[in-house]
C-alpha cells in the first residue's frame, strides 16, 4: 500500500486505483490496514454479501482506493458507479486465486473495462499458475521475496491410530495447551462434526467457512483475533489474507488437495519473524501426498483440556459513520464502566457498530453502566456477541 498511496493524487476526487482480492474477509481487511495507516485518503471495500445500494452510496463520494471482490468490483463496472476515467493502478492481491478459472470471465471484464491504467501489481506468496493474456503483463518485472528470510516454521507430524482421528485431535490440543491456533479442514461437514465433539469436550471454538451467513464469518474472526476464542475451525477459506500474528499454530486435520495451498495453510503461523508450528494430522496407514515434506514425530503428552478464554466479546450499536472513535470508547469504558485497564482488550471499530474484548469477569456490571448511554450524538446499546 505504501507506494500505491504514494502515487495517488491530492487533488483528484475519483477513484484512482482498484485492489482485487478472491474474498470478502480479504477486502475488510485491507480496507482496515489502509485506514489505519491514516494516509488522508478515502478508502471503501465492495463485496458480495452487503447491499448494493449501501456501496453505491459510498460511492458517491468516491474514494482513491477501491478495494473488492471480483464480482461485485465488476458489477459496479457494468453499472457505471463510479468513474474509471482515473484509474491508473490495479492490485490483485492473492492473484494465483482471484486468476482461476472460476473468476476469468468476471476479471477479463474488469480489465476491459479500466482503459487508463499505468500500472498493474501481482502479489501473491505462491505462484503456480501462468497468468492470462488478458491481464495484459508487457515486460513484467518480478520481485520474490520468499528467500529474503529464513522460516521460522516447524512441520510436525500427529499420528492417530485410529481412521477416526477426533480422539487424537482433542489429546493433540490438550498437549500444545492454550495457544492461539486454526484447525484446518477441507468440508463444512467435517467441521460441523469437529466442532460437535469439541463442544461437548468443553473446549471452546469459533467456525469459519463458506456455508456460514457473512456476519456470522466476521463475528467468528472478530473473537479469534481478540482471544475470546483460542480455537478457530476453518476451511481454506481462512488460508489466505487472514492476518492474526499471533496464531502458534495451525493443524491439518485433513490434508489440501495441492500444494500450493498448504503453503497459504502454514503462512498462517510463523508471520513477521515469529515462529509457529503446522500439525500434520495423520492416521497411522495414510499415505501422504509427495509434497508433504519428511517431518518429526510429535509425541503428545497427556495434559488437561485448554481452559476457557478470559475475554467476552461485546457489540455497539455506533461506529465510524456516527463518528466514534476508539478513543471514544475506550474512555466510556474506563470511566463510566469502571473497567480498569487490564480489563478492556481489543477494540474493532465498524462503520456503523464496533466490537470490543472485555474482560468476562466485568460483563454484567459493564453493561448495566454503559449501556443506553450517549456517546456524541447516538444513544449506544452494548451486548454480548454470543457464541456460533
Amino acid at each position: 500500500m505504501l507506494p500505491l498511496i504514494a502515487g495517488l493524487d491530492p487533488n483528484c476526487s475519483e477513484v484512482q486505483a482498484l485492489v482485487i482480492v478472491p474474498t470478502r474477509e480479504l477486502a475488510i481487511q485491507i480496507e482496515q490496514v489502509t485506514r489505519d495507516m491514516g494516509s488522508g485518503f478515502k478508502t471503501n471495500a465492495v463485496y458480495g454479501g452487503q447491499s448494493f445500494s449501501k456501496d453505491k452510496l459510498n460511492l458517491s463520494h468516491p474514494p482513491a482506493i477501491l478495494i473488492g471482490t471480483p464480482g461485485r468490483i465488476a458489477d459496479h463496472l457494468r453499472r457505471e458507479t463510479f468513474s474509471t476515467g482515473n484509474v491508473r493502478t490495479l492490485v490483485l492481491d492473492e492473484f494465483d486465486k482471484s486468476l482461476e478459472v472460476g473468476f476469468e470471465a468476471e476479471m477479463s471484464e474488469i480489465i476491459g473495462l479500466l482503459p487508463g491504467l499505468k500500472k498493474k501489481v501481482l502479489t501473491s506468496a505462491t505462484m503456480h499458475a501462468s497468468v492470462p493474456v488478458f491481464v495484459g503483463l508487457k515486460k513484467p518485472k518480478v520481485l520474490n521475496f520468499l528467500g529474503e528470510s529464513e522460516s521460522q516454521l516447524t512441520i510436525k507430524t500427529i499420528i492417530s491410530p485410529a481412521k477416526d482421528k477426533l480422539e487424537t485431535l482433542v489429546d493433540a490440543l490438550c498437549h500444545i495447551g492454550n495457544e492461539p491456533g486454526i484447525i484446518f479442514c477441507n468440508y463444512k461437514e467435517s467441521i460441523d462434526r469437529i466442532s460437535n465433539f469439541l463442544s461437548e469436550k468443553k473446549i471452546a471454538h469459533g467456525c469459519f467457512h463458506g456455508g456460514m451467513e457473512q456476519n456470522d464469518r466476521e463475528r467468528a474472526l472478530i473473537k479469534f483475533r481478540n482471544g475470546t476464542h483460542q480455537l478457530l475451525l476453518a476451511t481454506d477459506l481462512a488460508a489466505r489474507g487472514i492476518d492474526v500474528p499471533e496464531i502458534r499454530f495451525i493443524i491439518h486435520y485433513q490434508l489440501p488437495g495441492r500444494s500450493h495451498e498448504f503453503t497459504h495453510r502454514n503462512g498462517r503461523t510463523a508471520r513477521m519473524f515469529s515462529d509457529g508450528t503446522a500439525y500434520i494430522l495423520k492416521w497411522e496407514e495414510e499415505i501422504l501426498p509427495e509434497f508433504i515434506p519428511e517431518t518429526e514425530i510429535e509425541m503428545l503428552s497427556k495434559a488437561p483440556v485448554p481452559s476457557p478464554s478470559e475475554w467476552t466479546t461485546l457489540m455497539i450499536s455506533g461506529g465510524r459513520k456516527d463518528k466514534i472513535s476508539k478513543g471514544d470508547l475506550a474512555g466510556l469504558f474506563f470511566k463510566q464502566g469502571q473497567l480498569g485497564k487490564d480489563h478492556l482488550g481489543v477494540i474493532e471499530l465498524k462503520q456503523d457498530c464496533a466490537f470490543v474484548a472485555v474482560h468476562s469477569s466485568k460483563i454484567n456490571q459493564l453493561i448495566q453502566l454503559v449501556d443506553g448511554s450517549k456517546l456524541k450524538t447516538k444513544k449506544i446499546r452494548v451486548t454480548v456477541v454470543e457464541c456460533k
